[in-house]
């Protein structure tokens, strides 16, 4: 099963990393369910702003920790990297 590892920015600017294996079910759970996470839920809105697929949730799990370990500073090169692979300004 593909997983995707993310990083969404809430609307106080703080950066949430989450996985799962369906990143549009868990955007609309953040931004308007009970089932988001209590962070995300006092910060709404959040936007996705990075997202990493892994092929199984083992290694997605994995990825998570690693990208949350980094600093502040390391995760907003990370997702401008990203963007600048993506073609995105």
């Amino acid at each position: 099963m593909q997983c995707v590892v993310y990083i969404v920015e809430c609307a106080d600017t703080t950066l949430y990393v989450g996985s799962t294996n369906n990143v549009e079910r868990r955007m609309f759970e953040h931004n308007g369910s009970k089932q988001g996470a209590h962070y995300t839920k006092i910060r709404r809105p959040v936007v996705l702003v990075y997202s990493e697929i892994c092929l199984t949730l083992a290694e997605a799990r994995r990825r998570e920790a690693e990208i949350k370990r980094l600093s502040r500073k390391k995760k907003l090169s990370l997702i401008k990297c990203s963007n600048l692979a993506d073609g995105a300004v």
